[in-house]
């Protein structure tokens, strides 16, 4: 059984159709790379799946299905309890998810807190939520020193760790990755991969990879799907679609970066 199975789905918005008659899955321990323009309807899709779509846009028609139950038939309340502990995002845009004046290593027991609220004999001491918070940040390669710093203090990349360190602490079934690294340099980029890619290892989760960097997509996705004008137009495991596209329109995504170009090239590194 898949972890996340998307069919038929629809997306409206004031200004029309955003999205339509999309199908996706991603099955335990499978990288799932959407690629595709800007406003394809990459972002819109994921945020359908948490629940997530702003106000101005809503699911017209279709399922999305979390381990065989509707998630569309879910009280709003019920979607907010899966997000994070279950369903987990790391988007772009890192920083913004963070306090500036309140200390990382509060944000972080305040965030686990919060996913054991439901269930309040389950709630780790304060102690014991230091220490955990301490080891995903050092599994982060970050100091424990960051646990009393502030948001302002850290570089970009850091921040994205801090991120990280939170999915790691919740070890979600499914991790939402909204192009993570497009702001870094790429040796950040580079160790943000890295640090997915152990996390997925040691957990068996699932990933939706969005991403503009069809280098990373090939190093580390097994399937992919191309969206343009929010339609499905080719999906397929990673390393055939990309030496062989059946489309004009990847053909051409591809052929804008000369390594990518299809070649006898076969070698596959998993995430």
């Amino acid at each position: 059984m898949n972890l996340l199975e998307i069919a038929g789905l629809h997306l409206k918005s004031g200004q029309g159709t955003i999205v339509r008659d999309l199908d996706l899955s991603v099955s335990a321990g499978q990288c799932h790379a959407l690629i595709g323009e800007s406003g394809s309807g990459k972002s819109m899709t994921s945020l359908s799946i948490g629940d997530l779509l702003p106000a101005t846009v809503w699911v017209e028609s279709g399922k999305i299905e979390w381990c065989g139950s509707s998630l569309l038939a879910l009280s709003k309340k019920d979607r907010e309890r899966l997000r994070g502990k279950e369903i987990a995002y790391v988007f772009q845009d890192y920083a913004s998810v963070l306090t500036p004046f309140m200390t990382i290593g509060k944000q972080l027991d305040e965030t686990l807190k919060a996913h054991h609220m439901q269930d309040m004999l389950d709630m780790p001491e304060r102690k014991n939520r230091k220490e955990r918070i301490v080891q995903a940040l050092e599994h982060v390669r970050l100091p424990k020193e960051i646990y009393n710093r502030y948001p302002f203090q850290l570089s970009g990349g850091q921040l994205q760790r801090v991120s990280l360190a939170v999915v790691i602490m919740l070890e979600p079934k499914l991790l939402i990755l909204d192009e993570p690294t497009t702001a870094l340099d790429q040796t950040n980029a580079n160790e943000i991969l890295r640090i997915i890619s152990e996390l997925k290892e040691r957990t068996r989760c699932g990933i939706l990879f969005i991403s503009h960097n069809l280098r990373n997509v090939k190093r580390y996705a097994d399937q992919v799907t191309v969206m343009r004008e929010g339609q499905v137009i080719e999906t397929g495991s990673t390393l055939p679609l990309l030496n062989s596209p059946k489309q004009s329109y990847t053909r051409r995504l591809i052929e804008a970066i000369p390594s990518l170009r299809p070649s006898t090239e076969a070698v596959h590194e998993s995430i």
